[in-house]
């Protein structure tokens, strides 16, 4: 029987991709005296295409781009503070995520998240969107030490949420960090589609929509007199 969700945030609540192209053309907007007459469509396609989906090293990112251009490599760490202060302030959750976790709440499941990332900008970014209210166990993976894809940190929510591992599901959309990393901690993995990550190769339940997950929790659930 499934007692607990858990969630990862960027790509997977948090419409992250949305999110940094904001950023990269407010950096653009800042930086535009800095940056060599570099065309903001240029830098912002550019960045998005360093950044990896957030799973790219900022200063190596940020780092790449000021080669390129022939710019004073010290750009690139004013460009990575740039970034953290500019990042819990833009961006906006998918639109059926607040609903799905107040429904996914009122049925009486434990819900909590685990997110590879700084506690200062994924933390504020989760009291901007609101979603602190909706988690029994917050991890944010620089305040443990440990990220995904590492088993540790899925163990640690379970030990939290009071749940053991057979009776939660985690859903994500890398298929290493979360997909695989949810697997190898006995966790049932829940890929949320996305078109540029490869289909994970451990088995789990696709969704495109995070709603599908009512429907996907109703078919698990036990029928009466079965």
């Amino acid at each position: 029987m499934v007692k607990a969700l858990l969630f990862d945030l960027d790509g997977t609540l948090y419409d992250r991709d949305g999110a940094v192209a904001e950023l990269f053309a407010a950096q653009h907007r800042k930086f535009e005296a800095e940056l060599g007459g570099l065309p903001v469509a240029h830098f912002v396609e550019r960045m998005l295409e360093l950044d990896q989906h957030g799973h790219a090293d900022k200063r190596t990112a940020y780092g790449v781009l000021v080669r390129e251009q022939g710019l004073q490599d010290a750009l690139a760490d004013r460009l990575v503070q740039s970034h953290r202060e500019i990042s819990p302030h833009v961006g906006e959750l998918f639109p059926d995520a607040l609903v799905t976790l107040g429904a996914l709440q009122q049925r009486g499941l434990a819900l909590g998240l685990i997110s590879n990332g700084r506690v200062d900008t994924q933390g504020a970014k989760l009291r901007r969107l609101g979603l602190e209210r909706f988690f029994s166990a917050l991890l944010i993976s620089e305040a443990e030490g440990v990220r995904k894809p590492d088993r540790r940190i899925f163990e640690r929510a379970l030990q939290r949420l009071g749940v053991s591992a057979d009776q939660a599901w985690f859903v994500g959309d890398h298929p290493v960090a979360d997909v695989a990393g949810a697997h190898a901690a006995g966790l049932t993995a829940v890929w949320r589609y996305v078109p540029y990550w490869s289909e994970p190769a451990t088995r789990a339940f696709t969704i495109f929509s995070l709603s599908e997950l009512l429907g996907r929790l109703a078919d698990t659930a036990p029928r009466a007199g079965g």
